[in-house]
């Protein structure tokens, strides 16, 4: 498990919270204090500590809970909600032709990471390539071809190169044609020294990456801000990868070092092997962090009430502007696994859209869409907002993807249409027009 202690003290301070008879300015100063040591002793960052704990407690001090929503549900929210803004926004790598460039120390992990990485954009049906930019170290040419080799994508590299920048050069020239993302690997050091920061500036001053990736160690504690630092100065940091956050208790000063330079964690490495990375996602790792069962229910409860009007305000507009995309789709497919607020909407369709389906086809319509997803989830933003231009090239790569079949991709390009064509007619019934807005100013007076 990540962060095990942290996620064990931490989760033992909510449930202090959840469990308190009243929640008084005594009770927040003790779940504060019980934050810092949990942190500190996960080796975040102290000025971070303070400031998190500083926000934490002033807003459970001064915020009144939203309607529907009690004292001690509302204290579990900010302090998730604090812990999710340290860790910065969600974002992910474009799924487009691109030069990475990767970064960081000796021992990081960083070879292997371009390993994962390139693996990651195969999965996504691209076509990565990999360039040995390291000439310093002996190994770093062997061991990043065999990792080319292992998961079958282009490689180049100079076995006794003497210029890593022309190396990587004829690498890019190589490789630019039949390639979709080339991954640069470079060398590292034992400690920040100045050729180091030299070469990296060397470096991208000729190639001018797309992205440039920091590896960090999670066992790097406290130095992993300077080091984040010092590269980000260099080279202008787009993203840091963490590598072994599953085998250190400390792994909190590499989280933190994100929130010092201002760049996203993109990538967590959680093992040996070339599948062992995940995309990070901010929300989901404080939710497993705090192991939020019961208290995700809480949480979902406060948020019930702002979230559920001003969704089903965006539905509804997009069906009565007569535009629908398959990103409105997706959010529709989001809605309705949770059954919530587009099972009402539905309830108000002419034929009941959502209530005609029994309980016993529940299960595979849930499957179902759930695909559909999975495919939408390898489509770019582009063919996302307009699908019109998927054709069969796209197919086969969506599907590649995907790990569907070409018929799969065609299948939700067929019900996207004819979802499409529904809205087009609702937007014109004037019925169902009126029936809607009365329903969303009912929901003003809940």
């Amino acid at each position: 498990m990540v962060l095990d202690n942290l996620g064990e003290s931490l989760r033992g301070t909510l449930k202090k919270v959840a469990t308190a008879l009243h929640v008084d300015s005594s009770l927040i100063k003790e779940i504060v204090r019980d934050i810092q040591r949990a942190l500190l002793q996960a080796d975040v960052n102290v000025k971070l500590v303070l400031e998190l704990s500083r926000r934490i407690e002033k807003r459970a001090l001064e915020e009144r809970p939203p309607a529907g929503t009690s004292h001690r549900e509302h204290v579990i929210r900010i302090v998730y909600e604090e812990l999710v803004k340290i860790l910065g926004e969600k974002r992910e790598l474009p799924l487009k032709k691109q030069v990475i460039m990767m970064v960081g120390l000796y021992g990081q992990g960083k070879t292997t990471s371009c390993g994962k990485i390139a693996k990651y954009f195969k999965r996504k049906g691209l076509r990565p390539a990999l360039i040995a930019g390291d000439i310093h170290r002996p190994a770093a040419y062997d061991q990043l071809k065999q990792i080319a080799e292992k998961i079958k994508v282009p490689f180049y590299g100079e076995k006794n190169g003497r210029d890593a920048v022309e190396v990587i050069k004829k690498g890019i020239e190589k490789l630019r044609h039949n390639s979709d993302v080339i991954i640069v690997d470079t060398a590292g050091r034992h400690k920040l020294e100045d050729d180091l920061i030299k070469e990296m500036k060397n470096i991208f001053k000729a190639i001018k990456p797309d992205e440039k990736l920091l590896v960090i160690d999670a066992a790097t504690g406290q130095q992993a801000g300077p080091q984040a630092k010092a590269f980000h100065d260099a080279v202008g940091i787009t993203g840091i990868v963490l590598t072994k956050l599953d085998g250190t208790a400390k792994g909190g000063g590499a989280l933190s070092a994100a929130a010092e330079v201002g760049a996203p964690i993109v990538f967590i490495g959680t093992g040996e092997h070339m599948e062992d990375l995940e995309a990070f996602d901010p929300t989901r790792f404080i939710s497993r962090l705090l192991g939020m069962g019961d208290i995700q229910s809480l949480l979902e409860k406060a948020q019930e009430a702002m979230k559920e009007k001003e969704e089903m305000e965006k539905v509804a507009n997009r069906i009565m502007s007569g535009k629908f995309t398959l990103t409105d789709m997706y959010q529709q497919m989001e809605m309705l696994s949770g059954m919530g607020p587009l099972r009402k909407i539905a309830e108000m369709l002419p034929f009941g859209m959502v209530s005609k389906v029994k309980d016993k086809d529940m299960d595979e319509t849930q499957q179902r869409l759930k695909k559909f997803k999975v495919i939408m989830d390898s489509m770019t933003k582009e063919e996302m907002e307009d699908p019109s231009i998927i054709k069969s090239s796209r197919i086969k790569r969506i599907a590649r993807g995907a790990g569907v079949e070409t018929k799969e991709v065609k299948e939700l390009l067929k019900y996207y249409r004819m979802m499409k064509n529904m809205m087009k007619n609702l937007s014109g019934n004037r019925k169902f027009r009126k029936n809607l807005m009365k329903q969303l100013k009912f929901m003003d007076n809940v």
